[in-house]
């Protein structure tokens, strides 16, 4: 899913409770983020009909249609992918998992049920991950990756990473994240979007280039200019880490960059990230003691925080461009 911040809206590295009602938007189109919890709230319950009365081409006529319905079909809750048969590849896993996302459904209601605060530990984003499998909701981009966290958490020769793409199309810039995956020498992705190719990458591209490349073909297919990909660090598989998830580690920007440089900051970023595990790239048998876990002593040289962390000059003028980044709202509207 992508978000579209236009010209009165202010991009900011804030947390969603810190922003007014509608300052999240898709296009033109402005969404909700519900921050009540659940069962919806009467108030939140109420806008949310108001809001898909104004956005759906049908207007007031749906909202009357399915709200004065007596008899709706009961909608199947999907089977969480859980507990897998030890032959089962990582590949046929992530495609287990990508189902299950897919069955849950794009919310396209206008208001995201999932509060995600990119600020809160690991382990209190896994309980809103559990809250998405008991619930059964519909979801976005954003909800996608934190609950394709959670189902991964038990898989260690799979390694996880935030990675997000903002767009240009019509004058109104989009953003989109999906959750990228690296196993057996093979990079991939798992996701949620409005589109079958920006979301679900199979278990088979050799290069982190390889990977961004092939969402940037995927945009252009939409008549979209990626500008910027943003790559996070490898997140911990211990479900209760107090650790916070590094969303963007290496911020691209690609209006900036030729193909060769491209190639080359993400090689930095795929060296980065087998730093911050301390083992080469290909999986082994043990990987327990790689995971970065919280409880790890300052001075573990598996945890190489200094050099991981460190970035180039042109790195760090980037960020500092982009100091009010846009990591709140992500939905895709092409």
């Amino acid at each position: 899913m992508l978000l579209a911040h236009v010209g009165s809206v202010e991009e900011r590295d804030g947390e969603q409770d810190n922003e007014g009602e509608e300052e999240l938007r898709d296009g033109e189109v402005p969404f909700y983020v519900n921050r009540g919890g659940l069962p919806l709230d009467e108030e939140t319950w109420e806008r949310m009909w108001r809001h898909v009365a104004r956005i759906h081409p049908n207007g007031s006529a749906l909202e009357k249609e399915v709200r004065g319905a007596a008899d709706l079909p009961k909608i199947p809750i999907p089977s969480v992918p859980t507990t897998f048969h030890p032959t089962t590849t990582v590949p046929q896993r992530l495609e287990a998992i990508q189902k299950y996302i897919r069955e849950l459904q794009y919310n396209h209601t206008g208001t995201q049920f999932f509060e995600i605060k990119k600020s809160r530990p690991l382990t209190a984003l896994m309980d809103i991950a559990k809250e998405m499998t008991r619930e059964a909701l519909p979801i976005k981009c954003l909800e996608a990756v934190i609950l394709g966290i959670y189902l991964t958490n038990n898989m260690p020769s799979l390694e996880r990473f935030p990675l997000s793409f903002k767009s240009k199309f019509s004058g109104n810039y989009f953003h989109h994240i999906v959750l990228g995956v690296h196993s057996g020498g093979r990079f991939g992705a798992l996701g949620m979007s409005r589109r079958e190719d920006l979301m679900f990458k199979p278990l088979e591209f050799r290069t982190l280039m390889d990977l961004v490349q092939d969402f940037d073909v995927a945009y252009r297919g939409y008549w979209h200019t990626l500008c910027k990909v943003k790559i996070g660090q490898y997140v911990s598989h211990d479900p209760h880490s107090m650790e916070q998830i590094e969303w963007k580690h290496s911020v691209l920007d690609l209006d900036k960059l030729s193909k060769d440089e491209l190639r080359r900051e993400l090689e930095r970023h795929t060296r980065d990230m087998r730093l911050k595990i301390g083992k080469p790239l290909s999986p082994t048998k043990d990987r327990r003691n790689s995971m970065g876990s919280p409880l790890r002593g300052p001075n573990s040289p598996l945890r190489r925080i200094s050099r991981v962390e460190r970035r180039s000059s042109t790195e760090k003028k980037l960020l500092d461009q982009n100091a009010s980044a846009d990591i709140n709202g992500y939905q895709i509207r092409v």
